[in-house]
């Protein structure tokens, strides 16, 4: 029942999405048009695509994203909450929306986490009686009239006769609910499971604040006040009695009409009014280090309630950033499915506050921001693909980010990581060589004490400096596999290895050399995890020994991998793909690894629920391997990677019933990233280098406005569905060869024209000596 009910709610869906299926010479719309945020809210639903997830009584991975309305890399969004998280079992992430579930429990403005599931408070307007959360009063929505566009978002709820619209400032979120004619209309508002403290200040106006947690869920600042265009016809206070075991289900719950406070679990206010048929009820919301912040951020940003207006000034926002890209050609589902994603890559990090505004800082101490400041970058996942976005379009805003985890570490004392990674520095690597200014040395000196310090956050970072790689042991009471526990100590030891290269050359330009000689030697370290028997990673015990039994398919959480099988983990050395190769036996035989790997059927025992989005072993729902497809390059057969990633982009995304579906997590706009840059026909295999490589292109013509002004301009001529493969490049009107450039070679404007074909062209890029720059040549 729920397959068809997903198939039939996805139909309307489907055709927003697809449009002509061919390729075609007209100009589209405005990328503000064609961008569609419920775009990886969706799983894939192809078993074939999914692999062997997800574990029995969970749901497959979407993408994760929300619908929400936001600006770009705002703190605050507006979003519907179809999960109820506190009654869900935890299956990896809190997600607050998932495309296929059928009614909804509330709407947020901000005052949560990235993934935005613990967000705070929600809103939910109701019709007739009510119910106290986390029992909380649902109401199902018409799916075909659902509306979501960059900056708006609209459902009707269909079963109590009431349209919700949704729409935000960069500070701020504005509500509006379209009420029937009734006596009963409540606005029920209500904190999340850790709590706090509500209080009813007048007929109009609600505050709250969230209980203190060290997890600064609340980016935006724990305190909220929220102000209602209309006045109450009455108020109360509710929430879910202490304890979980009174009477039956899930506990008791305290209800005091007229109190105007309470503190407590759920802690929340009603709101009771009489409404006219078709009259709306408003509620603006501001968070802040304080009321007084909240309060002004409102005054600034949300002083009235023409809800048009500032939903017109969130279409400006993101018009002019997402218009910095401009595509024609291709089919009219791939150019939604690229603005779709490109404006989810925008969705980290998270801007906490402007030059000048009042915020919490990592140790919660209030203070003054004295440049824009964000949240902290999800290195692990956007680190390999949307840092190196955002400082092709964003270069000021990266300078931004990159000073707050300056301020970060120096709050802190070490360099913020992601993971059993430590890849802040291809952040800043990647910035320097794309010539964005900063104190590079400042930020230098904390990447080097994370480094080289062991009671930093760099995970057994004494053993890897002793040994020069990190054991593993098989951990007890954990079911195999996957194994949920484990130090990931393979996969660890690459990370650290490629973090290790990075930092030289960063030590090699600030003219630290001893410093680069050290990490330069320990970008070697791979080689130590790396099995010439087998021809895999693989995990070493304590004693050095490898570990047995070992089958690369299996996947592991944090036993030798992460998040990832033997197979996934095996490519994760991109800044030497040369000695990988050699390592695996030369050239020929690295070719034929990768064609084994996205050839060998996914088989295992163990069930991944981060793994899917599958082509053989390959997993695009997961970063491991994400770069895997763009190694091609190395071993002379770029048509391979024009291949693959032609199928990837046509597959993997949007393939499924409702035209919504992502591979996997996004991750904050990771997996989006990847998808955006390969339509526009390059990648970035390792983010800290200045090199790209080409793939193949699925529009006739780009125009890339980077952050200098300049124009980045890929033509594909004679491209088409049946058409991927590179017969001939010129880059600003020279014959080119390579199956990669520079980014010296783009920064000032570039040119670069493709003529596409039906078959490879196995003669063009494939010479040894147009073989991408690598730590290690690549054999011959």
């Amino acid at each position: 029942m729920r397959r068809l009910a997903t198939k039939c709610m996805g139909a309307v869906a489907l055709a927003a999405l697809s449009g002509s299926g061919g390729y075609g010479q007209q100009t589209s719309p405005s990328g503000v048009d064609l961008a569609d945020p419920r775009v990886g809210t969706a799983p894939l639903d192809r078993p074939a695509l999914i692999g062997n997830a997800p574990p029995p009584g969970e749901p497959t991975y979407s993408g994760i994203t929300s619908p929400g309305a936001r600006l770009p890399h705002s703190a605050v969004e507006a979003a519907p909450v179809n999960v109820n998280v506190p009654l869900t079992y935890p299956t990896g992430v809190a997600t607050p929306y998932y495309y296929s579930n059928p009614t909804m429990i509330g709407f947020t403005a901000g005052g949560g986490p990235t993934y935005g599931g613990r967000a705070q408070p929600f809103v939910m307007p109701v019709v007739g009686d009510w119910t106290v959360p986390p029992a909380s009063t649902q109401a199902f929505y018409d799916k075909a009239k659902e509306v979501a566009s960059p900056g708006y978002y609209a459902a009707d709820l269909t079963s109590i006769g009431v349209k919700a619209e949704l729409t935000a400032t960069r500070a701020t979120g504005l509500m509006r609910f379209t009420f029937p004619a009734t006596e009963r209309a409540h606005l029920i508002l209500n904190l999340n499971r850790r709590g706090g403290a509500i209080e009813v200040v007048d007929d109009r106006t609600v505050r709250g604040a969230a209980a203190a947690n060290d997890d600064h869920d609340a980016r935006d600042g724990r305190y909220f006040v929220a102000v209602f265009s209309k006045p109450f016809k009455r108020f109360g206070t509710f929430r879910k009695s202490p304890g979980d075991h009174q009477g039956y289900g899930i506990g008791g719950a305290d209800v005091m009409p007229d109190a105007r406070a309470i503190e407590g679990g759920f802690a929340g206010a009603y709101a009771d009014f009489t409404t006219r048929d078709g009259e709306q009820v408003l509620v603006k919301i501001a968070h802040g280090a304080s009321y007084a912040d909240a309060e002004a951020r409102l005054r600034a940003e949300s002083p009235g309630w023409d809800f048009d207006a500032m939903r017109g000034a969130a279409r400006t926002a993101w018009s002019a950033l997402l218009d910095r890209v401009q595509v024609s050609g291709g089919s009219e589902k791939q150019r939604r499915l690229f603005y779709s994603t490109l404006f989810q890559s925008f969705a980290s990090p998270r801007l906490i506050a402007r030059k000048g505004e009042r915020f919490a800082d990592s140790n919660g101490t209030v203070q003054t921001a004295t440049h824009d400041r964000y949240g902290p970058v999800p290195f692990w996942d956007t680190g390999r693909n949307q840092i190196v976005l955002l400082e092709l379009l964003e270069p000021t805003v990266v300078q931004d980010i990159m000073a707050s985890e300056l301020d970060m570490a120096r709050e802190r004392g070490f360099m913020n990581t992601s993971f059993h990674g430590d890849n802040a520095v291809f952040l800043y690597l990647g910035a320097l060589r794309r010539g964005i200014p900063f104190d590079y040395a400042a930020a230098y000196a904390f990447m080097r004490k994370n480094a080289t310090d062991p009671a930093g956050p760099r995970g057994y970072l004494a053993e890897y400096m002793r040994r020069g790689w990190i054991s593993d042991e098989v951990p007890a009471g954990n079911p195999s596999p996957p194994y949920a526990g484990g130090k990931a100590g393979a996969a660890t030891t690459l990370e650290y290895a490629w973090d290790d290269h990075a930092m030289a050359e960063l030590a090699e330009r600030l003219g630290h050399r001893d410093d680069a000689a050290l990490f330069r030697r320990r970008a070697a370290n791979w080689r130590n995890v790396f099995d010439k028997r087998a021809g895999f990673i693989r995990g070493r015990s304590e004693d050095g020994a490898w570990i047995a039994p070992f089958d690369p398919q299996e996947p592991y959480y944090n036993f030798m991998m992460k998040e990832a099988s033997g197979w996934s983990t095996l490519w994760l050395v991109p800044h030497d793909v040369g000695g990988l190769a050699g390592a695996l036996g030369g050239r020929a035989a690295f070719n034929a690894k990768l064609d084994r790997f996205f050839a060998t059927p996914y088989t295992p025992k163990g069930i991944c629920r981060d793994c899917t989005g599958m082509i053989g072993q390959y997993v695009q729902g997961n970063q491991p391997d994400q770069h895997a497809p763009f190694l091609y390059a190395w071993g002379g057969q770029p048509w391979k990677t024009q291949a693959l990633s032609r199928r990837i982009l046509d597959t993997l995304y949007g393939s499924d019933a409702s035209g919504f579906g992502y591979p996997g997590m996004d991750d904050q706009g990771a997996t989006s990233s990847w998808y955006a840059l390969a339509a526009l026909g390059f990648y970035p295999v390792d983010p800290s280098s200045d090199v790209y490589m080409l793939a193949s292109p699925v529009f006739d013509r780009a125009a890339i406005t980077l952050g200098n002004g300049k124009v980045l301009e890929i033509v594909a001529k004679g491209n088409g569905a049946a058409n991927p493969y590179i017969q001939s490049a010129m880059l600003n009107g020279r014959p080119w060869t390579k199956a990669w450039f520079r980014h010296d070679d783009i920064k000032d404007g570039a040119r670069l024209e493709l003529v596409m074909g039906a078959t490879p062209n196995k003669a063009w890029g494939s010479a040894p000596a147009d073989a991408p720059p690598t730590l290690t040549p690549m054999p011959r």
